[in-house]
Order: C-alpha cells, then structure tokens, then sequence
C-alpha cells in the first residue's frame, strides 16, 4: 500500500516537492490542464508522467477527463459512438505514455453538495449533504433518465472501451455516485450500492475494468465498508483508494476529519492489508482547517499522515 496525493489538477514544484517531502510516493492528477480537443495526445501525457518522476514520485493515475468528453456516453445522445473512440484515443496515449490506472465516474450530473461550510470540529468546515434540499430540484437541460436506460447507456460504453484498455494496459477504476441517491434532478445515479458495482464487473469480466474505491461513498450507502473491501479486494477489482470518512446516510450526511467518522479506518485498513491490496491511498474531501491554503495544505497533511501512520501499522502486523 503505498501513500500517495489526489485532487491534483495544476501540477506545480510546490505541490510535488510538498507530497515528497510528506512521505508519498505517489501522485495522481485529477483532470490535469493539458491541451486537447476530446482527448489528450500522446506527448503532454508522456511528459506529465516525467515532470512527476523528475520529483521522485510515480504518476499512479489520471482521475477523469473533461466531463463534456464524454457526456453523450453517458446520456445516450447520437454522437456518442465519437466521443467514444476519443475516449479510447485518450487510453491508448496513456498506455503509450506508461500511465497506468484511469479513475472516471458515470454521472452526468456531477457530485453534489448543499453546503460547503458545515461547522465541524474546533469550527473547522465541512462539506454536507441534505436531500431534503433538493428533492424538488428542477430538471437539468439534459432531460430526464431511469436506471434501465443509464444501464443501457454504461453497458454499450464499457463494451467498446474495456477490450482498448486491454490493449492499452489502462486500468479503469470507476468512482461511485456521490451522493448515492436514486437520482438528481430527474437522472438515475445508478452506482450507488454495492450490488450495483457487483453488477458493473461483470458486465465486461476483464482485469482492467473495477473500482476507485471510494470509502466515504460506500459509507454512505449504509454499506458495510470493509465486507465491500474484502469482496473487491479479493477479488483484484480495487485500483485505487479514496480514504474518507462520513457520517450519515445517503440522504443526509457531512464529511468529516479521517478520525471521527462512522468508518474505523484503523480496522479498514487492516481489510486492505489482508486482501493483499498494494495500490495507492489517497486522501479526500478533506475539512477546511484554519489558516489554510485554497488546496487544503493543512488539512491534506494531516489526513495524509494518518494514512501513512495506519499503513505503517498494518505493515508491522504478522
């Protein structure tokens, strides 16, 4: 298991050397700033990779591409068969470029939150999450969609890309609805249990199509979260993790500090170790604590060194 740093987008020396400097090994870049019309070139992914390494760290993963890349897809919209080859071109210049994992998501209409400055601990702020809210919320321009069609919609996508990430050696994680409601403004959000994801890997049984596994949103599906570890992990399907935690149900939840959530991330942990899980461990949504920078430097360092402290632990273990 190895700690690594996420919710990357500009890569800059300062956020390199500070992740090095922290303990990880690992980065992975969330929509980087690269050039592009629908997908990105073989060159700038090559020397995104190289710039990491030149820092003594691994670039683990890219986690999602631009989401209108792939909005047809997603919706079912005539032109998507186009957008699904560029997806395709963008994991066969990855291959190329030796990056190996793509973290990507099915919901159209994004995550959700209703408040971003919930009052937590020591009057730190949090991000929350109250249907009530938005249970009337109107309707988005891109109309409205079941769970069968969304279904529909990700079986005719994964089955043209999963044989190119094959050919490529891209592995590609899916992240789970957030919020796992059974739907936003009019569209299903159909990743929203564990059944759900059970379903999502058998679709196309291949050891390059699983889970960015994301702990904050299994617990907030009321999901036992170290069963659904032990299931994925045994079975190979975990790429790369989201070490968060939450309290609440999928209806109304906050996020918390990595220490005082409904999750025991020491006994999650351990899970991992015993299914013999060596990926990435990144941080997440981490609380806003005071004094600190708009990338969260402060509260990503002390959730970063819990995780590197409960990886130590675990490894210590017989």
């Amino acid at each position: 298991m190895r700690l690594a740093y996420g919710a990357i987008a500009e890569v800059t020396d300062e956020k390199l050397l500070f992740a090095k400097q922290l303990g990880a090994t690992d980065i992975i870049v969330n929509t980087p700033q690269l050039p592009g019309n629908g997908y990105w070139e073989f060159l700038p992914l090559l020397e995104l990779r190289t710039r990491v390494e030149a820092f003594g760290l691994k670039l683990a993963a890219i986690e999602n591409i631009p989401h209108d890349w792939y909005l047809k897809a997603m919706l079912g919209e005539q032109g998507r068969d186009v957008l699904i080859e560029n997806f395709c071109k963008t994991l066969r210049n990855m291959g190329k470029a030796g990056i190996p994992i793509l973290g990507y998501h099915w919901m159209p209409t994004a995550v959700w939150r209703t408040c971003y400055d919930t009052p937590w601990r020591g009057g730190a702020r949090v991000t929350s999450f109250d249907y009530d809210l938005v249970k009337d919320a109107p309707l988005t321009p891109l109309g409205t969609l079941s769970d069968d069609q969304m279904w529909d919609n990700y079986t005719y996508f994964l089955r043209m890309v999963i044989p190119v990430a094959e050919e490529a050696g891209v592995r590609m994680g899916l992240h789970p609805d957030d919020p796992p409601v059974p739907s936003l403004a009019g569209i299903a959000r159909i990743f929203r249990s564990v059944d759900a994801f059970k379903r999502m890997v058998e679709i196309v049984p291949s050891e390059y199509s699983g889970l960015e596994f994301c702990q904050g949103c299994f617990s907030e599906m009321g999901a036992d979260v170290v069963e659904a570890i032990r299931y994925f992990g045994a079975r190979k399907k975990i790429f790369y993790v989201h070490f968060r935690n939450v309290h609440g149900t999928p209806y109304k939840f906050n996020e918390t500090f990595i220490d005082d959530g409904q999750t025991d991330m020491y006994v999650a942990m351990r899970a991992y170790k015993e299914v013999g899980f060596d990926g990435p461990i990144i941080d997440d949504h981490v609380p806003k604590v005071v004094d600190d920078t708009p990338w969260g430097h402060r509260g990503r360092a002390y959730a970063s060194g819990y995780i590197k402290a409960l990886i130590d632990v675990v490894n210590a273990l017989p």
